[in-house]
């Protein structure tokens, strides 16, 4: 399973004005695993960005000015999307202005639609997380996803913060990263591990204490508060 995280900054909030993309920048997930894999460009507007917008991303015209136009860069952004299923956070927004850019290339190419599937984890958390604030910065602060470097939008690190959000948002670790397949010696199984043998001594068990029982409790009762009531450990 292919997904694609992506964010985008712009001139402004409205492409119907005429306002482009500046930044795109995606983060690649295999298997619910974060991979090295990224997508980043700056791109020429060739247009001033809104105060507003400027504050926001603080990229400034006199700085794009040498970078690529969209037309330069669309084939390999879709070239890293394709096929995937995209990930974005208030996703009508920056598919919006996607797609506007891409209305404006002299070949018709489409939408982004008709190259990826398009997730919105804004509205997984709104699902999740009804009447309460689901922004990115909120979310960070929900799932304990360091944000600190956050002074400026930007769209790779929101994209990286994102992708970290997305995993919680969505069930948090799937495995356990133990390294090698290998269990211990004994026989291949065939199905690539190996198993304990049979004859093998009995495993030692060592029962909690009290003092960890309580410490364990007060764990469970701090993340059933953090994730909003979705502690699997209290479901089991």
């Amino acid at each position: 399973m292919r997904q694609v995280v992506l964010d985008t900054e712009t001139t402004g909030l409205e492409p119907d004005q005429e306002h482009r993309i500046i930044e795109i920048g995606c983060i690649e997930l295999i298997d619910r695993k974060i991979t090295r894999r990224t997508f980043h460009q700056y791109i020429n507007p060739e247009r001033d960005s809104d105060d507003g917008a400027l504050e926001v991303h603080g990229l400034s015209r006199q700085f794009l000015e040498d970078k690529p136009l969209f037309a330069d860069v669309w084939e390999d952004f879709v070239d890293f999307i394709k096929g995937a299923e995209l990930v974005i956070h208030n996703a009508a927004f920056d598919v919006a202005f996607i797609n506007y850019e891409m209305s404006r290339l002299a070949d018709a190419v489409g939408k982004l639609e008709d190259y990826c599937a398009v997730v919105d984890s804004l509205e997984i958390a709104r699902t999740k997380h009804p009447g309460q604030k689901n922004s990115l910065d909120a979310l960070c602060k929900r799932y304990s996803v360091d944000n600190s470097q956050r002074e400026l939008h930007g769209a790779l690190l929101d994209a990286e913060i994102l992708a970290d959000v997305f995993l919680l948002l969505t069930g948090g670790q799937v495995d356990l990263a133990l390294g090698e397949r290998e269990v211990g010696r004994g026989a291949d199984s065939g199905d690539g591990y190996r198993r304990l043998p049979e004859d093998r001594r009995p495993l030692l068990v060592i029962e909690a204490s009290a003092d960890e029982i309580e410490r364990h409790e007060a764990k469970l009762s701090e993340v059933e508060r953090a994730s909003g009531g979705e502690c699997i450990w209290r479901r089991l």
